[in-house]
C-alpha cells in the first residue's frame, strides 16, 4: 500500500479541522498537525505538536521534527493556519498585532515551505505543497491591510518556489479557499463598519446561505493534490475546482 505523510498547521478548528477529519479517513495517511492548541482526539495516524507559529524562534527551533523522513510515497504540507488580524484602517493599526500576523500569515509559512524543500528536495516521492490564500490576496479589501499583504507576498513566495522546483516531484499551490463558514467569516461580520465598509456583503453570505462548508473545501483539496497534471497552475481557487 502506498504511504502519504500529510504536514498540517491550524488543524484545530475551521478548515483546519475539516482537512485533518478529511485525511484521517484515508487508511493510507499518516498526519503530522500543528497548532498552537491540541486537540482532544487520539489516532493511531495522528501526531500533534503544540507550536504557536507566530512566534518564529519557537518555529525555528522545532522545524526538525516538523519534515520527518520515512519510506513515503506521498509528501503533503499543507500550510492553513492564518489570522485575519485587527480589521482597521492603515493607521489605525496596532504595531505588535501587525507583526503577529505578519509572523503566522507568511514568516511561519515561508519558514516551514523552505525546510519542506530542504527535507525533501532529493526523496523519490510525490511532493505537494499548499499555502492556503485568498481572493483577497488580489484585491484591495478596506480594513484588510495586513491580511491583503501577508496573503499576497506569500502567493509571490509559492510561486518562486514553483519557479525554482520545476521538475515532476513537487508541485506547489497558493489555493484560495473560497468564502469558507468558518470563525473567522464571524471575526468578519462582527467587525465595525467604520473599519470595514464590506461588512453588509459579508453578513448577506451568511444570511443568504452562500458561505461554502469546511468539510467540501478539504474534499476538493484532495482533489487537487490527487491530480496533479491537471492542476498545472500555481494559482488555483476552489470555487474553480469542480468534483466529479
Amino acid at each position: 500500500m502506498s504511504k502519504t505523510l500529510l504536514i498540517l498547521t491550524g488543524h484545530s478548528k475551521g478548515l483546519g479541522k475539516a482537512i485533518l477529519d478529511h485525511f484521517l479517513a484515508k487508511e493510507d495517511v499518516e498526519i503530522l498537525a500543528v497548532s498552537r492548541t491540541k486537540i482532544d482526539l487520539e489516532h493511531p495516524r495522528l501526531t500533534q505538536l503544540s507550536i504557536d507559529l507566530s512566534e518564529l524562534e519557537e518555529v525555528q527551533s522545532e522545524l526538525e521534527n516538523l519534515f520527518p523522513i520515512g519510506n513515503f510515497n506521498k509528501l503533503i504540507l499543507i500550510n492553513n493556519a492564518g489570522w485575519i488580524g485587527q480589521i482597521k484602517a492603515i493607521g489605525s493599526l496596532h504595531p505588535a498585532e501587525l507583526r503577529t500576523q505578519v509572523n503566522l500569515n507568511l514568516l511561519a509559512p515561508m519558514f516551514l515551505t523552505n525546510s519542506f524543500i530542504k527535507s525533501y528536495k532529493f526523496q523519490d516521492a510525490q511532493k505537494t505543497l499548499i499555502n492556503i490564500s485568498s481572493g483577497a490576496a488580489y484585491r484591495a479589501v478596506s480594513g484588510w491591510g495586513g491580511y491583503c499583504s501577508t496573503k499576497a507576498a506569500l502567493a509571490m513566495f509559492t510561486l518562486v518556489a514553483a519557479k525554482e522546483n520545476q521538475n515532476e516531484n513537487f508541485r506547489f499551490y497558493s489555493l484560495a479557499p473560497g468564502i469558507v463558514d468558518t470563525e473567522m467569516q464571524q471575526e468578519i461580520r462582527e467587525a465595525q463598519e467604520s473599519d470595514f465598509p464590506e461588512i453588509e456583503k459579508f453578513k448577506d453570505f451568511k444570511e443568504n446561505g452562500e458561505l461554502t462548508s469546511p468539510s467540501l473545501v478539504a474534499q476538493k483539496i484532495d482533489y487537487l493534490i490527487s491530480r496533479p497534471d491537471e492542476f498545472t497552475e500555481v494559482i488555483q481557487d476552489v470555487r474553480k475546482i469542480e468534483l466529479p
